[in-house]
């Protein structure tokens, strides 16, 4: 083991974390809940990509997306089970900037995340009971609070909830599942069509894709949340033998019951996930009565729950390890005595959830994939460095096929994260790209001001002087700001031509459906031109500056 890791993971456990004794069958409840907890959210793809795309895609992408990187994390998370778990993976292959980079983007997107699922679980309620706002938002202030609390108990409380819970979840799509082919063809409009609209060239077909595919990724992503709290498992191996027996469970839960549901009540064009449309639920209440719809009503709001739940101790140890590396405010390492948990930085779930609990679903998946999809680029990038830098024996499980097979299992999803960037539309990449730089933002700022692993070890990790940053860290940010300035040059000229015809319903999740659609391109595209001259030139600066501050390469 190389010297950086072994003082590496040293530090696990120095500000009072506890270890907990965790079985497999547990940890593969928690990855359901991190990952799927139902189907919920595939109600939003069905309508906007037809019955047909939407199946193909539920097909495709667990081979292209979900496994890919379920097996990357697996192998990581074998050969390297710390707390921090991606991000340290990704700070030990490329370096302290680009550690933080995915740390702070996973982490960003698991905090919008988790306001996705109390945004379901209130709108699934107030659907049922006619809640009104006010009501509805103590609804999910009272889930918040709750579930912040339960964590705050352990990982273990954690993992008793999660497990009862997804069962609950699993025997109710099955049930939906059973109904949906005992009456196969009975409803009305039963049909599996493959597109929404007729397609008139590929720009058509870009647009549906687009439709789902965003969804369809943030739905099979989440496997390697897991790996975040490892330093707090007594056998944290147990991780990667859950992730892969997760993979094809998740699928199955995500594909039969869709299907069953299409096959049986039809009315695709109706399905929606906000509980005001046709759902899973009322595939049980059409045919079996409306008391089953009630029951799967309170099971789909603590299926969102449930997920909520495992997020939470997910997304807090996040910012825990990069307060840990002195490059997040130090405050957020404190532990409570007794449960071993980073209390502070779980609060900050409640107080982030309690301000965004209010938007609607659809806008808080824009501002999350972005983020989500660079981080696991950085991840798969880091497993072909890693694969080459660690010894064969550090590996207690490894991809079968050798560095080439290794290659393509993590080109492929590579592609296809970079396809998402720009098919979502110039409204999801510019709110993306401006997460995307706040990272740079941050890390130069918390780096000066908190020393970042300079102060943990000024040894391995030297401070350049003149800068306050790492050694190379000015060439770094402005490769960043290179790369993002190339993908924003073709995002200007993307946009306009892929976007043409578009309605003004069709940006911000409908929200604006009757702006001027021409008023809403306008102060976009001129946001992207500036937002593109900005990082272009920052790009040069940075560029000359490093030319003057960092040391001649060797």
């Amino acid at each position: 083991m190389s010297e950086v890791q072994k003082m590496r993971g040293a530090e696990v456990g120095d500000h009072g974390l506890k270890k907990h004794d965790i079985k497999v069958s547990t940890v593969v409840f928690m990855i359901f809940c991190l990952v799927a907890a139902g189907c919920y959210g595939i109600e939003e793809i069905i309508p906007a990509c037809g019955p047909g795309l939407t199946i193909v895609i539920l097909c495709i992408l667990p081979f292209i997306w979900a496994l890919p990187f379920s097996l990357v994390a697996s192998e990581l998370g074998s050969a390297r089970p710390q707390e921090g778990g991606y991000y340290k993976w990704v700070q030990e292959a490329l370096g302290e900037f680009w550690g933080f980079q995915a740390g702070w983007w996973r982490t960003v997107s698991i905090y919008i995340d988790m306001v996705s699922y109390v945004v379901l679980a209130g709108g699934y309620a107030s659907s049922q009971w006619n809640f009104s706002r006010p009501e509805e938002f103590l609804l999910k202030a009272a889930i918040i609070l709750v579930f912040v609390y339960i964590n705050i108990r352990g990982v273990k409380d954690i993992g008793v909830v999660s497990t009862i819970l997804s069962i609950l979840v699993m025997v109710a799509f099955g049930l939906v599942a059973i109904c949906g082919f005992l009456h196969w063809g009975e409803g009305t409009d039963v049909s599996f069509q493959m597109t929404a609209t007729e397609t008139h060239g590929i720009s058509d077909w870009f647009f549906l894709i687009a439709g789902g595919i965003s969804i369809g990724m943030w739905m099979y992503s989440g496997y390697e949340s897991m790996s975040t709290i490892a330093g707090e498992v007594s056998n944290p191996q147990v991780i990667p033998k859950a992730t892969l027996i997760t993979v094809p469970l998740i699928a199955a839960v995500y594909i039969i019951p869709t299907v069953a549901g299409l096959g049986s009540l039809g009315q695709w064009q109706d399905w929606a996930p906000d509980g005001d449309g046709v759902g899973y639920g009322d595939v049980v209440a059409t045919f079996w009565g409306p008391a089953f719809g009630v029951i799967f009503v309170i099971i789909a709001i603590l299926a969102q729950c449930s997920i909520f739940n495992t997020y939470i101790a997910s997304g807090s140890r996040g910012f825990f390890s990069l307060a840990d590396d002195h490059l997040a405010p130090q405050i957020l390492v404190k532990c409570d005595k007794k449960h071993g948990v980073p209390y502070v930085a779980i609060s900050t779930v409640a107080v982030v959830c309690l301000l965004l609990c209010m938007l609607p679903f659809g806008f808080i998946i824009i501002l999350d994939v972005t983020m989500l999809v660079a981080s696991y680029i950085l991840v798969y990038i880091s497993a072909i460095v890693l694969r080459k830098r660690i010894p064969k024996e550090e590996y207690q499980f490894k991809i079968p096929g050798g560095s080439g097979v290794l290659s393509v299992i993590c080109i492929v999803p590579i592609c296809v994260a970079l396809f998402s960037f720009f098919i979502n539309g110039s409204d999801c990449y510019l709110a993306g790209a401006v997460g995307m730089v706040s990272g740079t933002i941050l890390y130069y700022i918390w780096r000066r001001r908190y020393g970042g692993l300079t102060k943990k070890n000024p040894q391995l990790f030297p401070a350049n002087k003149r800068t306050g940053l790492a050694v190379g860290d000015t060439r770094k940010i402005a490769f960043m700001l290179l790369l993002l300035s190339i993908f924003n040059v073709i995002a200007c000229f993307f946009m306009p031509w892929y976007e043409n015809g578009w309605e003004a319903d069709s940006y911000f999740d409908g929200m604006l459906p009757d702006a001027n659609v021409d008023t809403i391109t306008t102060i976009i595209y001129t946001g992207l031109h500036v937002f593109t001259a900005v990082c272009a030139i920052a790009t040069i600066i940075f560029y000359i500056i490093s030319k003057k501050v960092e040391p001649a390469k060797k």
